[in-house]
């Protein structure tokens, strides 16, 4: 059973919904929040009771939908009021050119505007609308006004729109908003770090159409970029073939196939950090010469001979020119777990060095859950147990913050 780890637990969340036609989308927000371990409480517009009855809301949040202005929460504590006093966060979805001109212009005429008033909390904005709406001049001052104010904002994405035409206006995609409202929970506590992170398998082709390659998912690697950039890095991911989506904002992310363009990739770019985490499980050899045409199957019981030959060992390269970076390795071992992550560490001259044991199934390659121990260059260890990946992720990350708090001490005693 996956172990998740969200920002968003034990929260007090207010969703705002408004009269949009893409209303009913929220549901499934909803509902997303309350498996996230959040309170969620419903506040409806008039015009957004024309698309989805509170009813709805209601038995997703197991909470009572509030729409009437007067209305009172908790026996005689006034709504707006109580209700902003408890919040940890608001999102208004959709957000409405209508909703948006109102609060930018101080109007407060129903419980959910009045609500924003009152609020003290982070105010998340997803709007959703005709594109000639969105790029009107008026409603993009009053967005820029918002923002101004210390509003957040998620911008809708281009496709096809409610109205028949095609363009930027669509809601995002959920996964996308609560990512938003989980990074408005997190500490930037690794902002000013440039964090380079390899991730995936690499793939090293015998003809144009067999490979040697492995069962690395990418997951760990992709968790990493994810929640480092939440936390604030800069992040470059470098990917090999994977079945993941890449990242959709906010990383730069490069597409690699073979052991020799990752390695391309990373020493181009190595440069531009501050810390490097090598996930990927780059394939150790590649044949010696690739078959232009495929390797046809003969009658006889003979079998075609491979030849094989090193690839780069690209984190060791690294271990030579890191300077003052951080090197984090990765060691999928299958036994003497911590024996062979720690001769790694050291031959290859890393800072630290991730160990997993890929031989159990639940937390093997393509798993959503890992389970690591932490090795640092005194010996250190610390051991992280079963849980999702983008936890052990906060974890590892947590480890990488306290080794450049000791590399800048270390910086300002030479001083």
């Amino acid at each position: 059973m996956e172990r998740t780890f969200t920002m968003l637990r034990g929260k007090e969340i207010i969703v705002g919904i408004t009269g949009g036609i893409a209303a009913y989308k929220t549901a499934e927000l909803v509902r997303e929040l309350t498996k996230r371990g959040a309170s969620v409480h419903v506040v409806m517009t008039k015009n957004a009771m024309e698309f989805v009855t509170p009813l709805t809301f209601q038995t997703l949040s197991g909470h009572p939908v509030i729409h009437e202005m007067f209305e009172l929460f908790a026996g005689s504590k006034i709504g707006h009021i109580a209700l902003s006093d408890i919040a940890d966060q608001m999102v208004i979805v959709p957000a409405t050119a209508n909703i948006i001109g109102k609060i930018a212009n101080g109007i407060a005429d129903d419980f959910l505007t009045t609500m924003v008033m009152a609020i003290t909390v982070p105010v998340l904005f997803v709007p959703s609308m005709n594109t000639k709406m969105w790029e009107s001049k008026i409603v993009q001052m009053n967005i820029n006004k918002l923002k101004d104010a210390g509003f957040d904002f998620l911008e809708p994405i281009e496709g096809d729109l409610a109205c028949g035409t095609v363009g930027k206006g669509r809601l995002p995609p959920v996964e996308d908003i609560l990512e938003k409202m989980e990074d408005i929970f997190t500490d930037k506590d690794l902002e000013g770090e440039t964090i380079l992170i390899t991730a995936g398998p690499t793939l090293e082709f015998i003809d144009p159409v067999r490979c040697i390659t492995n069962r690395s998912s990418g997951k760990m690697g992709y968790a990493l970029a994810k929640i480092a950039r939440r936390r604030g890095a800069n992040v470059i991911l470098i990917s090999g073939p994977t079945h993941l989506k890449p990242p959709k904002r906010d990383i730069k992310f490069v597409e690699v196939t073979t052991a020799r363009e990752m390695r391309d990739a990373v020493m181009e770019l190595y440069s531009e950090s501050t810390v490097i985490i090598k996930t990927a499980a780059v394939a150790d050899f590649r044949c010696k010469s690739e078959n232009c045409q495929k390797i046809k199957k003969k009658n006889d019981e003979s079998v075609p001979t491979i030849e094989l030959e090193k690839n780069p060992d690209i984190i060791a390269e690294l271990g030579k020119v890191k300077g003052n970076r951080l090197l984090i390795g990765f060691a999928a071992e299958t036994e003497n777990l911590l024996d062979n992550a720690a001769e790694k560490l050291k031959r290859k001259n890393l800072d630290m060095i991730v160990a997993n044991d890929v031989s159990k199934k639940e937390i093997g390659f393509s798993s959503d859950n890992n389970e690591v121990t932490l090795i640092d260059r005194s010996g250190k260890t610390k051991h992280i147990p079963f849980m999702s990946k983008e936890g052990v992720a906060h974890l590892i990350l947590d480890a990488v913050k306290k080794l450049i708090k000791k590399r800048k001490l270390k910086e300002e005693d030479w001083y």
